[in-house]
């Protein structure tokens, strides 16, 4: 499960419950007290208060076919989107983009040495891996991972690397780190990215940044296509300046969104009586 923290101040107790939460996926959505205790490493007596616990607070329901999470389990991730708004931003943007390109497009952001999808508008089309909200793929296979990682600083980008994915996937190639270093130089030169059978044969993408109102790169977005349908030159070509068109809006609602004003009701005065 997740690497245990060393400082005074670590809960052992909150680290536990989110150890039970992620033991639940889309291939295992229901386990049984047993299941989760072997899936978590946990003793069986405190898997079973943990499991009470989150369902006395509306995460966990439990039935005769054991243990399932909740649709409230949303909550924790989407408050951080949500805080954001990066959302309801996006999507009609995406969906323009998709309608245009024909083609699907996520958005993610950096996580460790990975990428994390935040929003998708996806077309049914065949492709070698199932992508979702919170899919995880390591970074420096993917194009929009390749976008994210030449945006931080060397020392930065240093520490990155060196954690290890947490995605469980086995990229099809593996760069060196002169090679991703090379690839990160290109990415800042020509201000876009391109993976191509990296991450999985079949899969051919590019990504550019989205940026805040500061010009920071805060999330990547791309188009992703079947490589034995569609060439490098048509992604460049035909694709790549309608997703450059849909990232720059999307950086223009952004910078427009966080120059609201900010109205801090603490300060608001109560009315007098």
């Amino acid at each position: 499960m997740a690497q245990r923290g060393e400082g005074p101040d670590f809960i052992e107790a909150l680290a536990r419950g989110l150890d039970v939460i992620r033991a639940f996926h889309a291939d295992r959505p229901r386990m049984s007290l047993a299941e989760v205790a072997a899936a978590t490493g946990l003793a069986r007596p405190t898997a079973r208060r943990i499991l009470l616990t989150l369902e006395e607070l509306g995460y966990v329901r439990t039935s005769a076919g054991g243990h399932e999470l909740t649709p409230r389990v949303l909550e924790l991730g989407m408050a951080y989107v949500g805080a954001l708004s990066l959302w309801d931003m996006a999507r009609p943007h995406m969906e323009q983009l998709v309608a245009a390109t024909g083609e699907s497009s996520s958005i993610t952001q950096l996580d460790g040495s990975d990428v994390v999808y935040l929003a998708r508008v996806a077309v049914p089309k065949i492709i070698a891996l199932r992508v979702q909200i919170g899919t995880r793929f390591p970074a420096a296979v993917t194009s929009q991972g390749k976008v994210l990682l030449a945006a931080l600083p060397p020392e930065q980008l240093d520490a990155v690397l060196a954690l290890p994915s947490r995605s469980g996937i086995q990229p099809w190639v593996q760069h060196s780190r002169a090679a991703i270093d090379a690839m990160l130089r290109e990415v800042n030169a020509r201000g876009f990215a391109v993976a191509d059978n990296e991450l999985a044969p079949g899969i051919r993408s590019v990504a550019v940044p989205i940026r805040d109102g500061r010009g920071e790169v805060r999330a990547a977005m791309n188009v992703t296509v079947n490589s034995a349908e569609t060439s490098t030159k048509t992604l460049l070509d035909r694709h790549l300046p309608h997703l450059q068109r849909a990232a720059g809006a999307i950086s223009s609602d952004w910078a427009l969104w966080q120059s609201r004003p900010q109205v801090d009701q603490a300060l608001t005065p109560s009315p007098t009586r």
